[in-house]
């Protein structure tokens, strides 16, 4: 384990800030990657730690980029296609097969290396932030832990061991302090104490969802108020009001079930969920080496050629040599 890597790792979970820790599970020599070396890498693609050298490097960004797009961890195998015998059973797939999270790309560098790397995406998990001191408060935010959301409880002025968990409670209403994304609900639940205050500070978060605890006639008013302080119609059409689902008069803990519920629903629809380079429909161009078959990240590209009116992009200088020396034989 590399101490530094898995601390960043650490501290990017921290921030709720998406990532994939990539580990080197075996290699054959002379690759300059060893067994045990990690790695984090971010969504723009920069590297945090050692995991090969210039060939391998880009195609385990883009390999790890795809992880972030659909959340799955993924066996990236590099080598030539007999070097990863050693752990495939009779009836497994050839080279090149994506079943089973496994993804294999053949190298034909002159190290005549290879390694198996392992991408494991980390992804912010769905975060509830519930603003107020108030049964209901309490409840959603044990709801929200005991399925495996985030949870954080704001109240301002109040203090913490005014509340059944108080590890989760800040006590005063500066979300800036909290990371609120796209994967969080922000809820008020102030019961008519400080709700336009609450709201506002909501609203100025990119919260994926807004929520109002309270009936149809007082989130009605509450709307009409916020209009009159200067908000227009794209802030308001975010709050969600009343909350969660409508259940009538209830107990706190059904309101905290049917508002958690409202909020499960939503995100297996594809709401509050965390937003990465790949979900805003960015990527990393690449090209394929002719010689070699490695990917190349244009950007970076140090070797480049044009024939024919084509560019062509290579991972070392050898490969470039080899393909200008037969261009007719590699761009076939």
């Amino acid at each position: 384990m590399n101490v530094e890597v898995m601390a960043r790792a650490v501290e990017l979970r921290q921030r709720r800030q998406p990532f994939v820790l990539a580990s080197v599970i075996w290699r054959r020599a002379p690759s300059s990657g060893q067994q045990g070396s990690q790695a984090v890498i971010l969504p723009d693609g920069a590297v945090k730690g050692w995991l090969g050298g210039a060939c391998a490097e880009p195609a385990v960004i883009v390999e790890a980029l795809a992880c972030l797009g659909h959340g799955e961890p993924r066996l990236l195998c590099l080598g030539p296609s007999e070097s990863r015998d050693h752990h495939r059973d009779p009836g497994q797939g050839q080279a090149g097969d994506q079943s089973d999270g496994l993804r294999t790309i053949a190298m034909a560098c002159d190290s005549e290396g290879a390694m198996e790397i392992y991408l494991e995406p980390s992804l912010p998990a769905p975060q509830v932030v519930v603003i107020g001191r108030t049964p209901a408060v309490d409840a959603i935010a044990a709801v929200a832990s005991a399925i495996g959301w985030d949870a954080a409880i704001v109240d301002d002025g109040g203090q913490p061991d005014d509340h059944e968990h108080p590890e989760l409670v800040r006590t005063t209403l500066d979300l800036g302090d909290l990371t609120i994304d796209q994967a969080t609900a922000v809820l008020v639940a102030t019961q008519g104490h400080y709700d336009d205050v609450a709201l506002a500070a909501a609203l100025g978060t990119d919260a994926g969802y807004i929520g109002l605890v309270a009936s149809a006639k007082r989130a009605e008013a509450m709307r009409d108020y916020l209009r009159s302080q200067g908000f227009g119609d794209n802030d308001l059409a975010r709050i969600h009001a009343p909350a969660g689902m409508d259940l009538g008069r209830i107990p706190n803990r059904e309101i905290a079930a049917a508002v958690m519920a409202d909020l499960v629903a939503r995100r297996a629809e594809g709401q509050l969920a965390a937003e990465t380079a790949s979900g805003r429909g960015e990527r990393l161009e690449d090209a394929i080496d002719p010689v070699c078959g490695m990917t190349v990240l244009v950007a970076d590209a140090r070797y480049h050629t044009v024939h024919d009116g084509i560019d062509y992009y290579f991972c070392a200088a050898g490969c470039q040599q080899r393909f200008e020396s037969e261009p007719e034989v590699f761009a076939s």
